[in-house]
This record gives structure tokens, sequence and C-alpha cells, in this order.
């Protein structure tokens, strides 16, 4: 689950890292109002859940309450990368003196989280790790002691940040690791995290003037204070479906709509359709129980994929039988009616009793995952 960035901010403010004291608006009237709240100028932000917001025109400076308002306006009439702009976020301008990236997230080759930094901060860390991946150092975090000072003051010399700023560095890194763990984070962003200017002749210190957090799913039963966040236009119409039934889905740009149980099943699945040179048209994984129920929800999430030719439907009957399968998925092509072509291969206990049944039901059954996706594949075309 992604958070906004003003969501994000303020976990992160609540570990201890220092943030823009900015506020959601939902109108023109109400981000001048935070404007004057605030004090000019300002920086209003678009708060969607993707990137490139600034390239889009989703990012604008305001130096009067006017142009507050009207540049509020436009950006609230936008549309990003297919999301429309809902609110923003009204930060107040900061004198940028530098910029660092700041992230953490897993590393499933050594199963740990990882802090990432880099001086090169205020560009996608993507682009960065492409070109001058030297520029980015790596540090491990180990689960059961956390992020020491004395590792985070190493990443601060690695980066060459000034010594003047290396307890707000430690403390900022720190805190950035207490969220991620506290929260169950897969990802936990500062970019930029910024050397600031500060009035009055004091010194240089650093902010945190953007945030992202993308939480597991998986944690969400541990924060149902964090469930309450979600984005509801994040989702696509059949991904909130899937969620209503308990179904693990997420859509893909292929031609073949696969049901498979398991996730570990449904991954080869894919792979399998990829190697004969089709294109997977989601991943599904309806679970181990594949009642009539729940197959008929899956299938009808499926099918309302215009791209999608031909169904493939991968079952591994271990606790429950082929045949119970079998009955189910026939109770849920009798519901569902579907146009599309259905591929099925079924393995385990009562295969041959569950392809009998699919037999009788004129759907094609396949003896291997081979055979199934091929034949997939041949009508899909």
């Amino acid at each position: 689950m992604k958070l906004h960035e003003y969501q994000s901010k303020q976990i992160f403010g609540r570990h201890g890292v220092p943030v823009p004291q900015g506020i959601v608006a939902e109108t023109p009237q109400a981000a001048r109002q935070a404007a004057e709240q605030i004090g000019l100028p300002v920086v209003i932000k678009s708060q969607v859940l993707v990137g490139g917001r600034g390239k889009a025109g989703g990012v604008k400076v305001a130096r009067t309450l006017d142009e507050v308002e009207a540049k509020t306006r436009d950006i609230l009439n936008l549309t990003i990368k297919g999301l429309p702009v809902r609110r923003v976020l009204v930060d107040p301008a900061a004198d940028i003196r530098g910029e660092i990236y700041l992230g953490i997230v897993i590393d499933r080759v050594s199963r740990r989280a990882v802090m990432m930094t880099s001086a090169a901060g205020g560009v996608d860390i993507e682009e960065v790790a492409a070109t001058t991946p030297e520029k980015i150092v790596r540090t491990p975090i180990d689960p059961f002691v956390g992020l020491p000072d004395y590792l985070a003051r190493d990443v601060a010399a690695q980066i060459d940040l000034p010594r003047e700023l290396w307890p707000n560095f430690i403390n900022i890194a720190r805190g950035l690791a207490a969220a991620f763990a506290a929260n169950d984070a897969s990802l936990a962003e500062i970019n930029p995290l910024a050397v600031v200017g500060r009035a009055g002749g004091l010194p240089d210190t650093l902010m945190a003037l953007d945030g992202k957090m993308v939480i597991d799913d998986n944690a969400i039963f541990r924060h149902p204070d964090l469930a309450t966040l979600r984005d509801p236009d994040e989702d696509s119409e059949a991904e909130k479906k899937a969620r209503a039934s308990d179904l693990s889905y997420i859509s893909l740009d292929g031609e073949i709509g696969c049901m498979v149980n398991g996730a570990g099943l449904a991954m080869a699945t894919m792979d399998i359709i990829q190697y004969y040179g089709g294109q997977p048209a989601n991943f599904l994984d309806v679970g181990g129980g594949a009642k009539a129920d729940k197959v008929a929800a899956a299938l009808r999430i499926i099918l309302s994929d215009p791209k999608v030719k031909v169904v493939l439907f991968n079952i591994f009957g271990g606790i429950t039988r082929c045949d119970e399968v079998a009955r189910g998925i026939v109770t849920a092509l009798q519901e569902v009616k579907p146009q599309a072509p259905m591929v099925a291969r079924l393995v385990g206990t009562n295969q041959e009793e569950g392809n009998r049944i699919l037999a009788e039901a004129r759907m094609i059954t396949a003896d291997s995952l081979a055979e199934a996706a091929q034949k997939a594949v041949a009508l899909s075309r």
C-alpha cells in the first residue's frame, strides 16, 4: 500500500525526522488559507501516488495569495499518469543549498533492510543506480540491532557531508529506520533530504522535503490506523473487487488470463506462458480453497479485462481435491458464462475425476503445464 507524501512525512515526523509544517488542501480557497497560516512563499504539491509530478506541472511555487489560488486550481484540474489530483500539500518554500537521497528498501538477497544513500539527491535513484552506481552507499540494517549511530556516521562521511551536519543526519537516518521498522514498510524514502539555509544567521540544517512510504500489504492487519490511509484511486476497479473477495490480483498487459492457486505456482505459470511466446494478462492467486464462489469472483475479474482472449486455469489439488476444484470451476462457468475459451490443467488428488468433470463441461484440458500453456498461447492468437 502506497502512502501519499503528506502521510509519509507525518509518519517520519513522529519518528524525529524534521519535515516542513505543511497543510493539506482540497480547494483553492483552502490552499489560500493554508498559505496565509504558513507564510509566503509556498510550494504547492499535487498529492498523487505516482512519480514525475513536477514534470507534469503538479508542483508549483507561489509568492502571492492570488498565485496560490490560481496555481492550486490548475493543479487540481490535472490528471497525472491516469490519476486525478484531489488534494495538494502546501509547504513553506525552503532555501535549498544541497540535496541528498536517503531511502530504505528490502533487499531480497540479503533478506534484510538496506539503507541507500547518495549525495546525488533530487533525481530518480534508479537513474543514479544505472549511470553512476558508485555514488550510492548501501548499508545493511540488522533487524535485531537496527541502525546504530556509528553506521549512520560512517555513511555521512562516505557521502562527504559537512561534519557540522553529521548529528542531524544521524538522527534523521535513525528516525527513518525506526519508521520503516515500526510500520512494516517495504520502502521508506526521502528525496530530497535537503540542506536548507535558515534566517537570522543560524547554521544550515537538514530537512526531509519529500517523503514516500510503501507498506507491506501482508502486515496491514497489524496497523489498522494505516489501513484507513489507503487511497482508492491507487487501485483499478478490478483490484478493488479482488481485495473485497480476498484474492491476490495484479493486472498486466498480456492477453492470457491466469487463475492459479498459490503465488509460486502463479509465477511459474506466467513464466512458462512467456516461454511459449504468450503474455499473461494478470497475476491471480485464488488461494488454497478455490471454492465455487471464489472461482466465480476471480473469473469475473479476469474477464472484465478487454484484452483477455483466453483463460488458463492451473490448479494444484493438495489439501483441496481436484474434483472439488473442477466442480467449483463448472459452477462458476455456469454463473459467469464466459465467451473466451478456457484451458485447464489440474494435478494432484483426484485429478482424473477433475479432468473428467471439466471435459464434460467442454473445457480444454491438459496433462501438463507446458501443454496447457502451449494451448492457451495458440488460442490467444
